[in-house]
């Protein structure tokens, strides 16, 4: 039995391999998984699916994850949806600039299992209540 509740959780990245160990440690973690390759096909799961949290990368082709992320919050249907920008450089101008546009949270690419994780369960608990 497992006792942490599970979510819907969007992947965008442009990067197959990061979309597919991050699918794999999410649903290890016993969460559903979407993936989305650039900020368009996000926005178009996120209208389908209304996902608990999504993880975005930020440097992708034609949207970027900070366009992405505006546009998201700027919607009164998915503005309370968390995003977690995803990035391979961890400077604090990209800190910033993701906390400008709405997002809850940065981490570093490569993340490990336990980070992408902890980044569910932390956001998952507002969704529940529990925080």
């Amino acid at each position: 039995m497992n006792p942490t509740p599970t979510f819907k959780v969007l992947v965008v990245d442009d990067s197959n391999t990061i979309r597919r160990s991050a699918e794999i440690f999410l649903k290890q973690g016993g969460h559903e998984v979407l993936l989305a390759e650039d900020g368009f096909d996000a926005l178009a799961k996120i209208n389908d699916y209304l996902p608990d949290i999504v993880f975005c990368d930020i440097l992708m082709p034609r949207l970027d994850g900070y366009q992405t992320c505006a546009i998201i919050k700027r919607n009164a249907r998915f503005a309370n949806i968390p995003v977690v920008m995803l990035s391979s450089k961890d400077g604090v101008f990209d800190k910033a600039r993701g906390r400008m546009v709405g997002s809850q949270e940065y981490l570093t690419k490569p993340f490990t299992k336990d980070q992408l994780l902890q980044a569910v369960q932390q956001f998952g608990a507002h969704l529940t209540g529990a925080a």
